[in-house]
């Protein structure tokens, strides 16, 4: 794959606007008006970008040599609402300008 670090750039801006989605809206859809089916699409669809966006941090760290800290920098970014989006402007960016 050669396009490895923009993909994993607009997986993790996808990856973190699903999960504000589903912090932001379908969280207090469920809790507020009763509709947990908000919940149940709108996290499935996080859950998938969340282990696509890991297994791409993984694929860069295997295959593409990316440091242990570059990688772990971008599992903890995952966790953070805002994460893949600082990791993006910090690790991302500037390792793709470096090509």
């Amino acid at each position: 794959m050669k396009a490895l670090v923009p993909t994993v750039r607009l997986t993790g801006q996808i990856e973190a606007l699903s999960y504000l989605a589903l912090l932001g809206i379908a969280m207090p859809l469920k809790y507020f008006l009763g509709q947990p089916a908000a919940v149940q699409v709108v996290g499935m669809a996080h859950g998938l970008l969340w282990i696509a966006y890991v297994g791409l941090a993984g694929l860069g760290y295997l295959q593409r040599r990316w440091s242990l800290r570059t990688a772990s920098l971008l599992l903890l970014a995952s966790l953070l609402p805002f994460g893949p989006f600082i990791a993006d402007a910090r690790l991302l960016r500037p390792l793709e300008a470096a090509k």
